[in-house]
């Protein structure tokens, strides 16, 4: 792996500070428009955007003090990524002050959810000496305030499996679909669960340009934690839409680290940890009324591929690549089409399954790498959204004693053994922040579940 902890030193002495100088928002008649202002240095300024375009269901004529709350917590956020190019030492926020307690969540969320970049570009970093953050003196304070919010759901929808499950489990108790920055898998995936443009929350993040620029000029560059920059935008999009609940679809198994024997997760914004500390967050100094929590929390992947597999509609449709992301396609050579491919596997039958993933992936040698360290055979797992070691060991011995003979086996399955333990499908698991209504939702679609 290569070093960068050259060029970080460089940058860092070269660029000491960076300064949040301003968010602003307004209403005009397609929508609340937001703009940030970051600079680093003279030379150096970006001002990100975002946009959520008008629905009869959105209301922005809102307090403006919890307006101006939502929109500059939303810009704390955002900072993260512009940050990372050149990794400033001290970071100044001039809007508002931040006492202690929010100053240690911010700095405990950008450090763990940079834990894949440090990590991949071979930075040492502590939580203690990678950044400062301070406040302009002459800034004000924000404090929480209360909405009247009705009990019913955001459902973000990410264009996967997981949300599509969340959707259809929620949808009797009342959903609104939520998706940033539109793409075929999320619009369709909204479409197939019989919501259309007018029944859905848009919101459109557009990354300043210049940051672009330097990334191609060589600036350092990984991977930020872009569901807890999401959860911030889904916290305004809660009050606006009256919706008391966002529910996200992260499972067990993101608490899982990537790299064996440390902290560091590519899902950390995806964790309970991170869950926990943002609804403490908003209830200190945002909005108590909003209740932040991922639904699919208490199952394993390999359930919510079970409860998936229970929705045909959705089979040519949905979409978990990354590489493949931007023409709408599973790419067929990554290692998130193979965990996506083997999760679903005991669930779809072969032939069905190779058409919904255009091959049949565990008879590709070329992707032996990957399926060893998805299978817990290598130091790491692949820095993707992927479930547990034990659960694709499970998947895998599940697939080769349903659907194979001996001796009949896919290529990647035919020295396959496992011996150890297999995750039940029959029981919820760990911490979580759901109701008992809500619980039993997921008891008894589970229970529902034969394989």
């Amino acid at each position: 792996m290569h070093s960068n902890q050259k060029k970080y030193n460089t940058y860092r002495d070269t660029f000491p500070e960076m300064v949040y100088e301003s968010y602003l928002y307004e209403t005009a008649p397609d929508g609340l428009h937001l703009r940030f202002c970051f600079t680093i240095g003279k030379h150096i300024t970006f001002e990100p955007e975002a946009f959520i375009p008008c629905r009869g269901f959105l209301s922005f004529d809102q307090p403006k003090a919890l307006l101006d709350n939502l929109v500059f917590n939303i810009g704390m956020a955002e900072l993260v990524s512009y940050w990372k190019c050149v990794c400033p030492p001290s970071v100044i926020i001039k809007p508002h002050t931040l006492d202690d307690a929010q100053k240690a969540f911010w700095l405990k969320l950008y450090y763990n959810g940079l834990g894949e970049f440090f990590y991949t570009n071979g930075i040492r970093a502590t939580l203690d000496d990678f950044m400062s953050l301070r406040c302009d003196a002459q800034s004000s304070t924000l404090s929480a305030g209360k909405c009247d919010l009705s009990d019913s759901y955001l459902v973000p929808i990410g264009g996967g499996k997981d949300s599509v499950v969340t959707l259809e489990l929620l949808r009797s108790r009342g959903v609104v679909p939520l998706i940033m920055n539109p793409r075929g898998a999320t619009t369709q995936c909204a479409a197939r669960g019989g919501f259309d443009e007018s029944d859905t929350l848009v919101i459109r993040r557009t990354l300043d340009k210049r940051l672009l620029d330097l990334n191609a000029k060589g600036c350092l560059n990984g991977h930020t934690p872009f569901s807890a920059m999401l959860a911030f935008y889904t916290a305004l999009a809660a009050v606006v839409s009256g919706r008391r609940s966002i529910a996200l679809s992260n499972e067990n198994s993101a608490n899982e680290a990537t790299v064996a024997g440390s902290t560091v997760n590519h899902q950390y914004s995806k964790s309970l940890e991170f869950e926990n500390d943002f609804r403490r967050y908003l209830a200190s100094y945002v909005c108590p009324d909003i209740n932040y929590f991922s639904f699919l929390r208490p199952l394993s992947e390999l359930q919510i591929a079970g409860q998936f597999a229970r929705n045909e509609q959705y089979y040519d449709v949905f979409r978990s690549c990354n590489a493949g992301s931007k023409q709408d396609i599973w790419c067929g050579n990554c290692a998130k089409c193979l965990f996506a491919y083997i999760i679903l596997s005991p669930f779809i039958a072969p032939e069905r399954l190779n058409a919904i993933f255009g091959k049949a992936m565990l008879d590709d040698a070329s992707l032996r790498g990957y399926f060893e360290e998805l299978a817990g055979h290598t130091d790491s797992k692949p820095f993707e959204c992927v479930g547990t070691i034990d659960e694709v060991n499970t998947a895998l011995a599940m697939t080769k004693r349903r659907w194979y003979s001996a001796g009949n086996e896919p290529l990647l399955l035919k020295t396959f053994e496992y011996s150890g333990p297999l995750v039940r499908l029959d029981t919820l698991f760990g911490d979580h922040n759901l109701s008992g209504d809500e619980l039993e939702i997921l008891k008894r679609a589970i229970a529902e579940v034969n394989v």
